[in-house]
């Protein structure tokens, strides 16, 4: 249950005419404390609820445990969640043997386009497509649970 990911920032509206499939994401967090966050998600019509670890030094890996909940269960649980929803749609793009999901936010992160490669191990190899910028792998300002907390356009 160890999550390895690279994410990076997206630089063109590319990726969306390569995408397989697009999802409306809603999301809040129940805890975003250091050392875990608790995460409920609306992804469609299906609720998840995800716990995530604290990333390893480098920010390539780090726990993570989900499992799926009903829609009412999820809607239910994003009421009481700490202020700060998350609304994005996923696009999901295959290169080669890995699949990029591709992040374009909303609300008070709009302008935001961020996309994560799942990874066997740490050293994979991996054909970057021309639309991927700068590497942000680590860098928690990235993370769900802080642009919640701080969002983009606070940045800007």
């Amino acid at each position: 249950m160890i999550e390895i990911e690279r994410k990076f920032l997206v630089t063109s509206n590319a990726y969306k005419d390569e995408a397989f499939k697009s999802t409306r994401i809603i999301q809040g967090f129940l805890n975003t404390h250091k050392k875990r966050t608790v995460r409920v998600r609306l992804k469609g019509d299906i609720g998840y609820i995800t716990v995530k670890g604290q990333s390893s030094q480098d920010g390539l890996s780090r726990f993570e445990w989900e499992k799926e909940i009903s829609k009412e269960e999820a809607e239910s649980l994003l009421n009481i969640c700490e202020l700060g929803v998350i609304d994005k749609i996923r696009y999901e793009v295959k290169i080669k043997n890995h699949i990029f999901e591709v992040d374009e936010f909303f609300g008070d992160n709009k302008g935001l386009v961020v996309a994560e490669v799942e990874l066997e191990n740490e050293n994979e190899a991996f054909e970057k497509p021309f639309w991927l910028g700068e590497e942000v792998t680590g860098d928690i300002k990235y993370y769900n649970s802080q642009l919640s907390k701080q969002s983009y356009k606070t940045w800007l």
